[in-house]
C-alpha cells in the first residue's frame, strides 16, 4: 500500500514562490489503479517526481508497506528507483539502439536480477503486455507507438516493483490505442498486485481507472 500524508513542495523563483504540492494525503492500496487528472502547471508531474524520489519534498511523508521513504540514504533511494517503483512516459523513454526485449532486459540488470532469468523474464514481460513475439528483436524506431509502449509498461512492470507511475502514458496515442493502454495497465496492476499511479488530462481515460484524484494549484482532492 502507497500512504502519502501532508505532502508540500515548493519551487522558489525569481517571479515567487509556486506551491506545486501542497498537503496532499492520500492512499493507493495494492494492485489499484488511481487517475490524477488535473490542467496543466496544476502539480500533476510534479507529484509523481516526489513519489519516484526523483525530488524531495518541503514537508510530509511517503511510506510504502510501511516503509518510510524519508529513511533512505543514498544509496537506498538508488535501490528504491530501480527495484521498487516503476516508470512509464509519455514519449516512452525508449533506449533506440536496445531491442524491445532488451530494453526489458536493461531494468532487471539495474535491478539486480540474476543474468541467467532476464531473458525468460523480458520474454514472458513482452507476451504479458500483447507484443507480438516476432517483434521482440525490433528496435523502437521498427515499431509503432502503440508497440512502443506496450514494450514501456513491460520494463516498468518487470522488476515486479511495487508501485508504477505513469506520466501522460497515453498522450501520444490515438484514442483507441491509449485505451488499450490503460486496459494494459489495470491487467498488470491486477496480475502483480503493483499500485499504479496514472497522470493524464483525459477524462475518459480516467474514467477507466479504480479510483479518480483530481490536483488544482498542487491541492488534490478525490472524484466521487
Amino acid at each position: 500500500m502507497l500512504k502519502v500524508e501532508n505532502l508540500d513542495k515548493t519551487f522558489h523563483t525569481g517571479a515567487g514562490d509556486v506551491h506545486a504540492v501542497q498537503n496532499v494525503t492520500f492512499n493507493a492500496n495494492d494492485g489499484e489503479v488511481v487517475a490524477i487528472i488535473g490542467a496543466s502547471g496544476s502539480g500533476k508531474s510534479t507529484l509523481l517526481s516526489l513519489l519516484g524520489l526523483l525530488d524531495a519534498p518541503d514537508r510530509g511523508s511517503i511510506e510504502i508497506d510501511g516503509n518510510q521513504l524519508a529513511n533512505l540514504d543514498a544509496a537506498g533511494r538508488t535501490k528504491y528507483r530501480s527495484t521498487q517503483v516503476g516508470f512509464v512516459f509519455q514519449q516512452f523513454n525508449l533506449i533506440p539502439n536496445l531491442s524491445a526485449k532488451e530494453n526489458v532486459k536493461l531494468a532487471l540488470e539495474f535491478a539486480h536480477w540474476p543474468k541467467e532469468d532476464r531473458e525468460a523474464r523480458a520474454e514472458a514481460m513482452l507476451e504479458m503486455v500483447g507484443l507480438d513475439a516476432g517483434k521482440a528483436d525490433r528496435r523502437p524506431a521498427k515499431l509503432s507507438g502503440g508497440e512502443q509502449q506496450r514494450v514501456a509498461i513491460a520494463r516498468a512492470f518487470a522488476a515486479q516493483p511495487q508501485l508504477i507511475l505513469a506520466d501522460e502514458p497515453t498522450g501520444s496515442l490515438d484514442k483507441s490505442t491509449g485505451q488499450k493502454i490503460i486496459s494494459l495497465l489495470r491487467e498488470a496492476a491486477s496480475q502483480q498486485k503493483a499500485t499504479v499511479l496514472v497522470v493524464t488530462h483525459d477524462e475518459k481515460i480516467s474514467q477507466q481507472a479504480d479510483r479518480r484524484l483530481e490536483i488544482e494549484d498542487g491541492v488534490l482532492k478525490e472524484i466521487a
